[in-house]
């Protein structure tokens, strides 16, 4: 596809084709149990995820919120002050992150074989 098109499906596409964009690389432990096949995962809250890049690199956190609509993910204790010096959260592009340990759901047993 063009890359026109791809960045339209990003900003306008449907919340469901967005959520797609969410995938986060697996670290070698957890391809190891997930299989041959997978390389990413979706990230939900609760997981334990590390920043590859940025000014916060090296950094491991839990994921505090997830914006599907943005398609940003946004962590514990990685904050930013303000000129009023109220912190908020950082968001992340879930491609500048890996996911190194990941919070048990049924879903997640189906897919990824005992991650």
């Amino acid at each position: 596809m063009k890359r026109r098109r791809e960045r339209r499906k990003v900003f306008h596409g449907k919340i469901h084709t967005k959520k797609s964009t969410l995938h986060v690389h697996l670290s070698k432990g957890l391809k190891a149990k997930a299989g041959a096949k997978a390389r990413s995962a979706l990230v939900n809250k609760g997981d334990t995820v590390k920043v590859m890049r940025g000014d916060e690199k090296g950094k491991s956190a839990k994921v505090s919120r997830v914006s599907v609509l943005k398609g940003k993910v946004y962590l514990e204790g990685v904050t930013r002050r303000n000129r009023r010096g109220v912190e908020s959260l950082i968001a992340f592009e879930p491609s500048n992150l890996m996911l190194m340990e990941m919070k048990e759901t049924p879903f997640r047993k189906g897919n990824l074989k005992g991650a």
